[in-house]
């Protein structure tokens, strides 16, 4: 009689870290991650074709880090859907290699979704790297006429806001349960870097769920440390990639009322930008039109999906134009009034 090796039993968490040309950021974002308090977990460091020598320069803590290496440069989005597809995990974690996590990060990720049974997706504290009374961000917000941000970026570390709903948790440092991420069709890879969370969140929304941010998961955040925060890179993917955000979600209902002001905010952007900036605006408004036939596609798919109502996800939109400029946040907490904080 032959015996067999019982397969082993995967690991609760996937820690998927996406680097491409991640410098001195990688080694101690990595580093951080050996000491969690919760040590059930994988990480996979995808390296998406780097050329800086920081991935091959990379000493690993243990056997449960290890490096995949795709042969190309997949994205953001495409390097995350690679290792989910890959995993086993109930849960997937996603952390930029411009971060250091506290110790306790995942198992404050893990007791939110034990107190959220519900929740496909939470989001993390983001503090500034180099000056950690500093928010980098509490949720990702979405405005209704097109705009995505950090909520409470720059702000005090007082104004943190208590655990609640958020529009979208960012993906430098997200949780998401990684069965219905992938039923959902993850990130779409057409973004390639940037707003692909936001996108993610509007699905989950769209399908009647919700997305809350979690105070005590707290990562320390360099924000765009790899790409540069005002780089043509940046800049081009970010703009292009809202746009697409915007006329691939947008409920039907809505599309005539909120396109008008969608063009004013675009041309607003463009009016107030420097002339070198200029030409990243035109770059990625041009961009975003030639690829706006494939993304208008997507509506049909999303409309199958749907079942959440038009009255939950206008709550969960910023309507405030002064929240814009602010970089304000939109708070709802479990039998509470929805409320808004500048």
């Amino acid at each position: 009689m032959t015996d067999t090796l019982a397969s082993p039993t995967p690991p609760t968490i996937t820690v998927i870290i996406v680097a491409y040309n991640s410098g001195d950021f990688l080694q101690p974002c990595v580093d951080a991650l050996a000491t969690q308090s919760f040590t059930d977990f994988e990480a996979v460091i995808v390296d998406n074709a780097s050329t800086d020598g920081a991935v091959d320069s990379l000493t690993l803590p243990d056997d449960r880090f290890r490096i995949d290496r795709p042969g190309e440069n997949l994205g953001f989005a495409g390097g995350n859907n690679r290792a989910a597809r890959a995993s086993h995990a109930r849960w997937i974690a996603l952390l930029n290699p411009d971060t250091r996590v506290a110790p306790n990060w995942l198992e404050a990720l893990l007791d939110g979704a034990r107190r959220w049974p519900d929740c496909p997706a939470f989001g993390s504290t983001q503090l500034r790297l180099d000056e950690a009374d500093i928010l980098d961000g509490a949720g990702d917000v979405w405005y209704a006429g097109g705009v995505a941000w950090r909520a409470l970026e720059g702000r005090p570390l007082s104004d943190n806001p208590p655990e609640g709903e958020t529009f979208a948790p960012c993906g430098a440092a997200a949780f998401y349960d990684r069965a219905r991420f992938l039923e959902l069709g993850g990130f779409d890879e057409r973004f390639f870097c940037y707003c692909e969370d936001v996108d993610y969140g509007f699905r989950v929304r769209l399908t009647g769920q919700t997305c809350i941010q979690l105070t005590d998961a707290i990562v320390y955040h360099a924000g765009s440390g790899t790409t540069g925060r005002h780089s043509e890179f940046t800049l081009f993917h970010g703009h292009r990639n809202r746009i697409w955000v915007f006329f691939k979600n947008t409920p039907a209902a809505l599309l005539p009322v909120l396109t008008p002001l969608h063009l004013a905010i675009n041309m607003y952007l463009y009016l107030r930008a420097d002339a070198e900036r200029r030409s990243y605006l035109k770059r990625a408004y041009a961009a975003a039109w030639e690829g706006l036939g494939a993304v208008m596609s997507q509506r049909k798919a999303l409309r199958r999906i749907r079942t959440g109502s038009l009255a939950s996800l206008m709550r969960a939109m910023i309507w405030s134009p002064v929240l814009v400029t602010r970089r304000g946040a939109k708070l709802t907490r479990t039998g509470e009034r929805t409320s808004s904080r500048d």
